[in-house]
């Protein structure tokens, strides 16, 4: 196990094709700047920091997969949302990861 699966928790190879098709909220948690040097298409920007000002944003969504940059802050996010209530959270990892699964 690398330092950054002890610190961040292993995420695991999951095809999020199916789950993307379904329509899952696609939520990347970098910086605005970060997000707008490149993001998932489909995808919104709340910020890490805004998650908790912003869980109505996430009511009602069947999948919600968050993702970042390394896959530290969506893992972070996820456990906020899992904290407000929230059992369909994936953590995508990274933005790359995720892009890969959406067409």
């Amino acid at each position: 196990m690398s330092i950054f699966e002890k610190l961040f928790g292993s995420t695991p190879k999951v095809d999020l094709t199916d789950i993307i098709k379904q329509g899952a909220f696609l939520v990347d948690v970098r910086s605005p700047g970060e997000f707008a040097g490149g993001n998932v298409k489909g995808s919104v920007n709340i910020p890490l920091d805004k998650v908790s000002s912003q869980l109505s944003k996430f009511k009602n969504k069947k999948n919600i997969i968050v993702f970042c940059q390394s896959g530290g802050r969506s893992s972070q996010a996820k456990t906020i949302l899992e904290q407000n209530g929230f059992a369909n959270v994936i953590n995508g990892g990274t933005w790359n990861n995720v892009s890969q699964f959406v067409k």
